[in-house]
């Protein structure tokens, strides 16, 4: 599996259509067109090809307060269960904490298998956004650290 960076329409047109017709987003009442204005938004898209054709994709802000944040993790409806995810989140986390020592992302509360994804990564939860999205639902902040803000500056001074 090949991961690379893309901002090709066709590319976006694809992973927005992954993410309208799959939970957690339907469940969220985000459609394609929401879904595409998102991918379209000012952050990194990474595409994982498996034979030339889009296996899954990840979407990043490495920019701003909360700089080092997964906005989006999304696997091809027929190819989960099989790696696709997690190859995605640790080529996240190698380029997020060659930068700082934090990387966030949120989940739905319902979101039961990314959850376990995610613990499984090492993910720890810092937070609880209560009807965050949508009424009767929550969005967990999780954090997965190398260590303290401070620390990381000094040994990037030295």
């Amino acid at each position: 599996m090949r991961i690379s960076r893309t901002r090709k329409p066709a590319d976006l047109r694809v992973c927005a259509g992954y993410m309208a017709a799959t939970d957690p987003w339907v469940r969220l009442g985000r459609t394609y067109r929401d879904c595409l204005a998102a991918l379209r938004a000012p952050r990194e898209v990474y595409a994982a090809r498996e034979k030339g054709a889009i296996a899954g994709f990840i979407v990043l802000q490495t920019y701003g307060v909360l700089n080092g944040y997964i906005q989006t993790v999304c696997v091809a409806p027929g190819l989960r269960g099989r790696g696709v995810g997690t190859e995605l989140v640790r080529f996240a986390e190698k380029r997020i904490l060659s930068k700082g020592p934090n990387v966030f992302m949120c989940v739905s509360s319902f979101n039961l298998g990314a959850r376990k994804l995610y613990e499984r990564l090492g993910y720890e939860r810092a937070g609880l956004l209560k009807n965050f999205i949508i009424r009767g639902e929550d969005e967990l902040l999780l954090r997965k650290t190398t260590g303290p803000r401070s620390e990381f500056a000094r040994k990037a001074r030295n």
